[in-house]
């Protein structure tokens, strides 16, 4: 971890660069991380069941992913700039709505919510790509990863925190605090968009027909698909293992706390970093798919033994934290220069499927089964992606 030391100054903001990159990201996972756990909590404290609660997130999530496909368009029309811009106005809009309590309130707030992150993750990868050569790409990833890990670490347990020792608005306050810095360092650094991206002559993309080009290439695929894996885990470990901790007894602010522990291990991401180095990438995901897969099994046969099972999801999301170290390396290293735009609309669909497709297949499991079943699924599916990460190329 000696060698992901870095300073920030004025200077390097200027000149954009990995540094400047990864204190950007972490940034934008500060507007999200504070309500991680308070957004799911009430969900649950409105609707009084998780079952409904994965209907809520299935039916957010389906409209997030067709503005998802709208991005490209976006962009192509508006420039990134503004569509970056729009991504953090759109989270204070959430924060808005989120704030007034109700039912109506909270759907609005997660589409807008939805809308944000994807509209922010995708500028922010164009620009990333733009500005840091590929060769640099596996050094950058770690780093991306490791800056916001203290964010991520915090924001789960300080939200609720805020939540129950101060004011129920004050999370998000935070959020619209944090989504108001990221626009006021967007436009100091002043990016300059890429004129054969940014051209607004050019006619906007038929999103279906790069969907197919896409998946008309297998490595952009097995990129998608393992991508995805990750994304379905910690949605699962978000929404639902706070959840677990509230109906096990343990109250809202410990859920956040297990919440932020079981994220903290994201400050472990350089380490597997330089082991997938090592390693090979391909070795790294097989392993952490397994042991996040069996862990989480576990939970299910010890949901009796709340405190065995919540350690059982701690130890969970420390394996889960060796996908990480991966990051999107298969995808970065594979996309072809020319098509970056459109393809990476696409690959960033692995993170609204990612939250669609588990609670959609939690909703029906709920219906039959308690709680900790959940874990059981996602454990199952995890295991799958353990196989199919044995296809990544061993260069990687």
């Amino acid at each position: 971890m000696r060698n992901i030391h870095f300073s920030l100054t004025r200077n390097d903001l200027n000149k954009p660069g990995k540094a400047t990159f990864a204190a950007l990201f972490a940034l934008v996972v500060s507007a999200r991380a504070l309500l991680i756990t308070v957004i799911p909590l009430q969900a649950h404290a409105m609707l009084g069941d998780a079952q409904k609660v994965s209907m809520l997130y299935f039916c957010v999530s389906i409209i997030g992913l067709c503005g998802a496909m709208t991005v490209p368009v976006l962009v192509a029309k508006l420039r990134r700039r503004w569509v970056f811009s729009a991504g953090a106005g759109a989270a204070i809009v959430a924060s808005i709505f989120f704030a007034m309590q109700t039912l109506e309130g909270l759907i609005i707030g997660m589409v807008f919510q939805v809308f944000s992150i994807t509209a922010l993750e995708i500028t922010l990868n164009l620009y990333m790509m733009e500005y840091i050569p590929r060769k640099e790409m596996g050094k950058f990833e770690p780093m991306r990863i490791f800056t916001a890990a203290g964010v991520w670490a915090v924001g789960p347990w300080l939200g609720i925190f805020l939540k129950t020792y101060f004011d129920e608005d004050a999370p998000f306050i935070g959020t619209s605090i944090a989504a108001t810095a990221i626009l006021t360092a967007f436009w100091y650094l002043r990016f300059n968009d890429d004129p054969i991206v940014s051209n607004m002559k050019k006619k906007p993309t038929n999103p279906i027909r790069f969907v197919g080009r896409f998946f008309s290439q297998p490595r952009l695929i097995l990129a998608w698909f393992l991508a995805f894996g990750r994304s379905s885990w910690w949605s699962m470990f978000f929404i639902y293992a706070p959840i677990f901790v509230v109906e096990s007894g343990m109250g809202e602010t410990f859920s956040g706390l297990i919440v932020s522990i079981g994220i903290s291990f994201v400050f472990l991401v350089p380490v597997w970093g330089k082991i997938g180095t090592r390693w090979g990438i391909r070795r790294l995901l097989t392993i952490g798919y397994i042991g996040a897969g069996t862990l989480a099994i576990s939970i299910s046969f010890m949901s009796d033994a709340p405190w065995v099972a919540i350690g059982l999801l701690i130890s969970a999301a420390f394996a889960a934290s060796m996908i990480d170290g991966a990051g999107n390396i298969p995808f970065l290293r594979s996309v072809h220069p020319h098509e970056r735009p459109e393809m990476t609309a696409v690959f960033m669909t692995y993170r609204d499927f990612g939250q669609l497709a588990p609670p959609a297949v939690f909703s029906i499991v709920l219906r039959s089964f308690e709680l900790s079943a959940v874990f059981f699924a996602g454990g199952i599916g995890m295991l799958a992606l353990a196989g199919l990460s044995r296809s990544i190329p061993k260069r990687l």
